[in-house]
């Protein structure tokens, strides 16, 4: 007797639609409305001055029309930026291989600290490979960070906070903001005071010496396929 093999029972379980569709479809949705409330302003307004006057009511409708159009733009502008995170932040997620969580701490606090994500993330590929260690000079964490540094901006913290991952960052981030204002934005000199410290590349440049050690062109060049990416 020849037994019937079983079909697959199809699985019921539904796909789910990925994040940033939906984000997508709603930016959609709300851009349509919005253009829905400025065709129904226009057309009050044109009725309005066809007639020679806008009824009392008339302008009440207008305000409050004009008042929700606002509200809808605002929220439409909120969920663009919230797509366009998303968008960056799966980006440098894929092009370093990070998890979402990390890859999106550093692209908050590059931005928040006024510093080009790209750069963020390359400054912490080149200093610690992306991995929260010591090295055998005392640089702490992400971004590499001595304890002297950071008291510069914290006088309280401590070796053990550097091992926190956004306190580094923001604390590493912000000394190379602060570089790149000390070096009238030379992104080179920048990134060359941040692995030599800013007074031994003072020192050497009053001796007419040149500080750079490859350092800069290190994150420089790899940090090129982030940009060309995009932001």
């Amino acid at each position: 007797m020849i037994r019937r093999q079983r079909e697959p029972r199809r699985s019921r379980e539904r796909r789910r639609t990925p994040s940033w569709l939906a984000t997508a479809g709603m930016l959609a949705a709300v851009a349509i409305l919005v253009g829905g409330l400025a065709v129904a302003l226009t057309g009050l307004s044109a009725r309005g001055l066809a007639a020679g006057s806008v009824p009392p009511d008339a302008q009440a409708q207008a305000a409050a029309s004009t008042q929700e159009l606002d509200l809808v733009r605002s929220r439409l502008a909120t969920a663009e930026s919230r797509l366009e995170r998303m968008n960056q932040v799966a980006k440098y997620s894929s092009l370093y291989g990070l998890p979402a969580d990390l890859a999106g701490a550093i692209y908050d606090i590059a931005r928040a600290e006024g510093i080009h994500p790209s750069l963020g993330f390359q400054l912490v590929k080149v200093e610690s490979g992306f991995r929260p260690v010591k090295s055998s000079r005392g640089a702490i964490g992400l971004t590499q960070l001595r304890l002297a540094t950071a008291r510069i901006y914290d006088p309280r913290v401590s070796e053990a906070d550097l091992y926190d991952r956004d306190t580094n960052l923001r604390f590493g981030f912000r000394f190379l903001h602060q570089l790149l204002g000390r070096f009238d934005e030379d992104l080179q000199m920048a990134l060359v005071a941040y692995n030599r410290g800013p007074s031994r590349v003072v020192d050497l440049l009053s001796k007419g010496e040149d500080p750079a050690n490859g350092y800069a062109e290190a994150v420089l060049r790899k940090r090129s396929v982030g940009v060309n990416r995009g932001s």
